[in-house]
């Protein structure tokens, strides 16, 4: 078979009846100009509906070819159908235009403006993914409420949604009508504002307020992928719809309540597909509908897409295969899985393409006749029909492993005749229709907890599906404490922490869908109390916990920065990016980063040191983007970069950082421009804003200027020339001592490798200056004096930070051994930190053989204490002889150094 688009039964009787006609359609693919040339010549002979189908055959017999015969891509012909629709659209709605208006005038608005329709195109269509003899999902809306404006003589005169009801009618009749001549598109309208019973057009404030009163959860996925698809020039207005639709889609958290409803909608699909296959064993094979068919691809991709759209703006794409990517690219996807599924897309797209081909007939049954089967496969590159069934059975048996996997569907318990054990489900096998009959079985601290929540407010507040998923949920957590899988203290701070939450039941929905996200949130509440704060404060971070990975990676500052700027353009896309969705978009990352790490801590996945790596570096990166974004959009910017650059000071300029810790920085900058001092006070003023304004996201961090040139008195930015003349004593407004100890762990956070490099050669001739060691000496001890008269400890305790022997006495005696000594020994020099600098220290002689390792390591150890207080929210004194080694290894590092 030469032309094996011949064996179409529908492309022979196009080409029997439209035989004169195919020569107006241009060669190639059919484009949206090669179609409007062709509709334009058919016009010349036939009127607006027959033309639109006799321009609606051509392309069909076009793209049969181009598919079957020339082996085009899926593209290809889906980008024609969908194009061919929003032709057909576009032209019959202005053709209802001039006979509407010239019945009953135009319609208008209350500001005198002409009222817009807008045609929006749902599912596939609106995906621009429409198939070859698919219908097309329409919702007509229009912009506002008014009148027409009636005929010269007073008549005509009607409101605009009767007037729009109208023009539905005639779009159908010149669409969707079947006629000698077929139909152009059949016409479904079911998913409009409620459904069949609703009327054909609605007003975007009707619309609006359906989805605040009457929205269901499957109405969600239907308007994830709609869109204006007609008339062309309501485009420009169309993101004011947008503004309506996208909160209705995404919401602001994640929403895992959307699992229970796909499992309910993709149900009943099964459900009808099994009753029309009932006896009829052939319709089982629906490569749609069917187990593994082509919806289940979709439901998969939409159902990620919703439920992280809300936090993840790059995943509001409409086409199935371009959301794929976008989900690896958000690590919500192996990139394994989602190219099997996208291939697995493909296929079944082309096969469902080949079995309408066959009688334009809108179904997605694989055909029951030998020599149809056979057409297929050849057409699609087959030997033969086996190889082809073997192929097709092995995407379809990936998708549905895929699709069962995501909602849990693989996973459930059975009982010993391998059917589905429904109390399994029941945690500790109970079976408790309510709280009240849980109680007496709850352990009896987790009892005395959640005692007053059968009539607790928030508690009564739920729906039943709510207060069945907390139910559910209580079961859960009592049958791990028995099991001891989680302790007592953190099913207790669990509710702690749940109770204040109820009014979001997404978190029910999520932790009820996910038990690995459930079972390392009571592992990370029972180890400490500060991680049961911070999510309280940021519960939307929890799901961080289904990552498997996530205990076995570390920051990545270059892909954390990427993943910013990649959900910043995918704003700017949907013009969404304002400064407050800016600032939570930056609040959102922070805290999920934040958590990553606390959680890597807490499972002891991390050492101090490298917690405090990480949160530095989480900083650093917080800094250079918020920089960039407040400068892009700083009224008074005059240069592409500013010439800036901020310095960290304290734990931020030695890498030491801990949760919740506030940043010491000075803003410097070195720009010739006449008016550079204002610019850049307005842009430092911007950046703090940015940095410490609290919005429904939080915030991000504390900031402190005052170890700026003069302190708090200071400008708040000043030249680098100033800054460096401050430093190094030159002229009559000079740094005191104590910040010159505050220079040795001093470094450049951000700004150009030139300013990197100078401020470096400032803190280096800072600390090598010539210095007199008593007089440096004395002046380190009287203010490590004048420290602990400020922090009095109790006797009989040792307080691990500021007490003799504490942490504050080693960093003072490096900072001294840094200003006294690295002049003349290189290796004290760098800021690397006050364990290596002891080491530096010992290994040049300047400690006795011993000293400073020992130092060095009661220092770490003196960290961790201090660290695992902080996380449990203990205070950091302890017994006095509780850690005296550390004590004495530090008293004696003193007393070596200072000679008392």
């Amino acid at each position: 078979m030469n032309d094996l688009s011949a064996y179409s039964r529908f492309v022979q009787r196009i080409r029997r009846r439209y035989q004169a006609d195919m020569g107006w359609l241009p060669p190639g693919e059919p484009v949206m100009a090669s179609m409007q040339t062709c509709l334009a010549a058919l016009r010349q002979q036939h009127g607006c509906g027959e033309a639109l189908r006799i321009l609606r055959q051509l392309v069909m017999e076009r793209l049969v070819v181009l598919d079957c015969a020339q082996h085009a891509e899926l593209s290809v012909v889906t980008r024609a159908m969908t194009e061919l629709a929003e032709l057909a659209l576009d032209v019959a709605y202005q053709e209802a235009c001039t006979q509407l208006d010239a019945q009953y005038g135009a319609p208008m608005t209350p500001n005198s403006q002409r009222a817009v329709l807008w045609v929006i195109g749902m599912g596939k269509l609106g995906a621009r993914e429409l198939n070859v003899s698919s219908d097309i999902d329409l919702i007509y809306v229009y912009d506002e409420d008014g009148d027409t404006t009636g005929l010269p003589d007073g008549r005509g005169r009607i409101s605009n949604h009767d007037y729009f009801a109208k023009a539905v009618k005639v779009i159908y009749s010149l669409i969707g009508d079947t006629t000698e001549h077929g139909f152009v598109f059949r016409m479904d309208l079911a998913l409009r504002p409620n459904g069949n019973s609703g009327p054909s057009v609605v007003s975007r404030s009707a619309l609006e307020e359906y989805f605040l009163v009457q929205g269901r959860e499957w109405e969600r996925f239907a308007w994830l992928k709609s869109r204006v698809v007609a008339p062309a020039n309501a485009q420009a207005s169309a993101q004011d719809l947008r503004d309506t639709v996208l909160p209705f889609v995404f919401r602001r958290y994640l929403d895992y309540s959307v699992f229970e409803a796909l499992r309910g909608l993709h149900q009943q699909i099964r459900n009808h597909s099994a009753k029309r296959s009932a006896g009829r064993p052939e319709r089982a094979n629906d490569v749609k509908l069917s187990r593994g068919g082509i919806r289940e691809i979709e439901f998969t991709v939409q159902l990620l897409q919703v439920v992280r759209g809300g936090q993840f703006p790059e995943l509001r794409t409409r086409p199935t295969l371009q959301a794929l990517q976008r989900l690896v690219q958000a690590k919500l996807m192996p990139t394994q899985t989602a190219e099997a599924l996208a291939k697995a897309y493909v296929f079944l797209r082309q096969v469902e393409h080949r079995i309408q081909y066959l009688d334009d007939q809108q179904t997605h049954l694989l055909p029951t006749q030998d020599a149809d089967l056979n057409w297929i496969s050849l057409t699609l590159g087959f030997g033969d029909v086996c190889d082809f069934l073997i192929q097709l059975d092995g995407h379809r048996e990936l998708v549905a492993q895929e699709f069962d996997r995501l909602l849990g569907q693989d996973s459930a318990p059975k009982n010993k005749h391998g059917k589905d054990c429904k109390g399994c489900n029941q945690s500790n096998g109970l079976d408790c229709p309510d709280l009240e009959s849980l109680l007496p079985h709850l352990s009896e601290r987790l009892r005395a907890r959640v005692a007053d929540w059968p009539d607790h407010p928030r508690i009564r507040a739920l729906r039943e599906d709510g207060r069945q998923r907390l139910l559910k949920l209580l079961q859960r957590t009592q049958k791990w404490v028995l099991e001891g899988h989680a302790s007592e203290d953190a099913a207790v701070r669990w509710c702690d922490w749940m109770e204040p939450l109820l009014r979001r039941e997404s978190y029910l929905a999520l932790l009820m869908e996910r038990p690995r996200v459930h079972e390392q949130l009571l592992r990370l509440l029972g180890a400490a109390r500060w991680p049961a704060r911070y999510l309280l404060q940021h519960p939307g971070v929890i799901d961080e916990l289904a990552s498997e990975a996530l205990l076995h990676e570390r920051f990545d500052p270059v892909g954390f920065e990427d993943e910013l700027e990649q959900r910043r353009a995918a704003l700017h896309n949907v013009e969404q990016d304002d400064d407050e969705s800016l600032l939570n978009l930056l609040r959102r990352a922070h805290h999920g980063e934040i958590f990553r790490t606390l959680a890597r801590d807490v499972e002891g996945s991390l050492t101090v040191e490298q917690v405090a790596d990480d949160l530095s570096a989480l900083a650093d990166t917080m800094l250079k983007v918020t920089s960039r974004w407040v400068w892009q959009r700083l009224k008074q910017r005059h240069r592409d970069e500013p010439l800036f650059a901020i310095v960290g000071y304290g734990k931020l300029g030695g890498k030491e950082l801990g949760y919740g810790s506030d940043l010491d920085i000075v803003f410097v900058y070195e720009d010739p421009h006449e008016q550079a001092g204002e610019i850049y006070a307005a842009f430092v003023r911007k950046l703090i804003n940015w940095l410490t304004v609290k919005t429904g996201e939080g915030d991000l961090y504390e900031i402190d200027t005052a170890l700026r040139p003069n302190g708090n008195s200071g400008l708040l930015v000043t030249t680098f020339e100033a800054y460096a003349s401050y430093q190094a004593q030159r002229g009559s407004n000079t740094a005191w001592t104590w910040e010159h100890q505050a220079m040795t762990r001093a470094r450049c956070c951000l700004g150009s490798p030139e300013l990197r490099t100078r401020f470096e050669a400032v803190r280096c001739s800072v600390i090598h200056a010539p210095r007199d060691h008593a007089a440096l000496a004395q002046e380190i001890q009287a203010m490590r004096d004048k420290l602990r008269a400020a922090r009095p400890v109790k006797a009989g305790l040792f307080d691990v930070k500021h007490s003799t022997g504490g942490m504050v006495d080693v960093e003072f005696a490096v900072q001294y051994l840094v200003l006294a000594y690295s002049h003349t020994h290189p290796s004290l020099s760098a800021n690397l930190g006050n364990i290596a600098l002891l080491h530096n220290a010992e290994a040049a002689g300047l400690l006795p053989p011993g000293v400073g390792v020992a130092a060095a390591d009661a220092y770490r150890e003196l960290r961790k204490v201090q660290h695992t207080a902080r996380l449990d929210e203990q205070p950091t004194q302890v017994d006095a002889h509780t850690l005296e080694n550390e004590r004495s290894a530090i008293v004696r590092l003193w007393a070596t150094v200072f000679g008392t």
